[in-house]
């Protein structure tokens, strides 16, 4: 994990770090990418590194994380659906969907570490930071799946914690998919109109 001295560096040490880092995951991919380069293009030793970060994994499930957060705070909030209607329901999800994959189709190089992240989770290091991930999101998600019941958008016949992890094996499924396919931007409205339709399909009452 990421050493509490890492927030005590001065924050252009702590921007050149993590650019560093950035570049090389984004250009190599976790396994192809080198710690050593990432030390030389950063400007720092080696045991200076580990005295910040455990290691390679680590310090690529912290930029994903940091670069996922920034994306978060440029698109802003996303509020719990809480619409009355399930057309309207679903239309605000399948809303929040394309602006998320949209941002994801810009930044390709966060796409990229994204991919790798869901590549490389077999690693213990990286399966928890996709776990935290998950973790992170599941308030939101069980809020979101409560307020589509209450308008008649999501089935109540099987458990909520069921329905989730069907729900969010699809996601994940078509986050791959479409960071992996690269469609044009002027496709990826009808893509994404499709993916949450079989969602929503498997989703509803």
């Amino acid at each position: 994990m990421v050493r509490p001295r890492f927030a005590k560096l001065p924050a252009e040490q702590q921007q050149a770090i993590v650019r560093a880092a950035r570049d090389e995951f984004a250009g190599r991919g976790f396994h192809d990418a080198s710690l050593n380069r990432v030390i030389e293009a950063a400007g720092i030793s080696k045991g200076s590194m580990y005295y910040y970060f455990d290691g390679k994994e680590d310090l690529y499930a912290y930029i994903v994380r940091t670069e996922l957060e920034q994306l978060f705070v440029h698109l802003g909030p996303f509020h719990v659906p809480d619409d009355k209607t399930a057309d309207g329901y679903w239309s605000t999800l399948e809303d929040y969907y394309l602006r998320l994959m949209a941002a994801l189709t810009a930044t390709p190089e966060l796409a990229a570490m994204i991919r790798g992240l869901l590549a490389a989770s077999t690693t213990p290091v990286l399966a928890q930071a996709q776990a935290d991930l998950t973790q992170a999101v599941l308030p939101w998600l069980e809020q979101a799946v409560a307020n589509g019941q209450r308008a008649g958008a999501i089935r109540t016949d099987v458990p909520s914690d069921l329905l989730i992890s069907v729900v969010m094996g699809m996601g994940q499924a078509m986050d791959v998919w479409l960071m992996t396919s690269k469609p044009a931007e002027d496709e990826l409205p009808r893509l994404v109109s499709v993916l949450i339709g079989m969602m929503r399909g498997a989703a509803q009452p």
